[in-house]
């Protein structure tokens, strides 16, 4: 085996299989640690420990120089060919968060995208539109809402030919507005929907005639149950307009409390008007008088042409 200079201390450089072998030695000194601990902690001279070394290679069938034993000891005792971690810094710690970016750099970057993706939509987006929708439902209740209410009086003004429609008309003007004006938008809303159904009152036309077809009821009566011993009489009616076709309008079940489109109903009527029809009908099978009441044009309320009570029904 050629032998080279120290591992240290010379300007060349040592041979590879010298670095080699004095590493070997090193690894082999802290493998046994009680003759380190013994020969490196006592006054014994270097030799003896050289001849220990020497020793346990010849064993293992191996030559070492002793230039190679002794670079050997003598970089143990330096701490060379020993690896000494840096100290946990907050530089450390970042260089061994960038050596492991493989790891978690594709979830990060999916987290960033994700992130990026849902801030833009939240500041480029929602945020925008939002604003918007605001802005919109200021101007609603501020404009148009106000706007409307006045053009539904208006046209209830027109239409009218009768003083108490715009007296029914005007509470919901004040009424509609004020909410407008507090932020109350469906309170405004109702109130605009009161109006334009005082305008269609106003606007329809026909009779309301008393049901006479064969096989079908002109007449019924009840039994309330808030009083059992009164009877309430009905006569069965239906809308008709100039036309002759059925209208559909909104009737009250007095029984039930419900609101409901129909253009068939039962109206309630004292028991005077009841039996007249009947007997009208008993007479020939045909009612002569068969309509009880006309709705004009530019009114609210219906003329009857009999006695009625208030109260309907629109099941039997």
């Amino acid at each position: 085996m050629a032998s080279g200079g120290a591992i240290t201390g010379q300007t060349g450089k040592a041979p590879l299989d010298d670095v080699m072998l004095a590493m070997d030695v090193v690894d082999t000194l802290r493998h046994e640690q009680n003759l380190v601990a013994r020969e490196l902690g006592a006054t014994a001279r270097e030799a003896e420990l050289i001849e220990r070394l020497r020793k346990i290679y010849h064993d293992q069938g191996i030559e070492v120089p002793d230039h190679i034993l002794k670079e050997g000891v003598k970089a143990l005792a330096e701490s060379r060919f020993t690896y000494t971690p840096p100290p946990d810094t907050f530089s450390t710690q970042l260089a061994r968060l960038y050596v492991s970016r493989q790891r978690w750099g594709r979830t990060v970057l999916i987290g960033v995208v994700v992130l990026a993706v849902v801030l833009g939509g939240y500041f480029l987006a929602y945020r925008p539109y939002q604003a918007g929708m605001e802005a919109a439902a200021r101007i609603e209740l501020a404009e148009e809402l106000p706007a409307r209410i006045d053009a539904a009086y208006q046209q209830i003004f027109n239409e009218t030919k009768v003083q108490s429609a715009l007296e029914v008309a005007e509470p919901w003007v004040e009424r509609g507005k004020a909410a407008a004006e507090r932020g109350d938008r469906e309170d405004a809303l109702a109130a605009i929907e009161q109006l334009e159904a005082i305008h269609a009152t106003l606007l329809a036309e026909y009779s309301i005639r008393i049901v006479n077809r064969p096989g079908e009821s002109t007449g019924i009566w009840r039994f309330p149950e808030s009083n059992t011993e009164a009877t309430n009489y009905y006569l069965v009616v239906e809308a008709v307009g100039s036309d002759d076709d059925l209208v559909t309008l909104p009737i009250t079940n007095e029984e039930t409390g419900q609101t409901e489109e129909v253009s068939t109903w039962a109206i309630r009527v004292p028991d005077v008007t009841y039996e007249s029809v009947r007997a009208d009908r008993q007479d020939d099978g045909i009612i002569q008088r068969n309509i009880l009441g006309i709705k004009q044009y530019g009114f609210l309320d219906t003329d009857y042409t009999m006695p009625v009570l208030d109260g309907a029904i629109t099941q039997w």
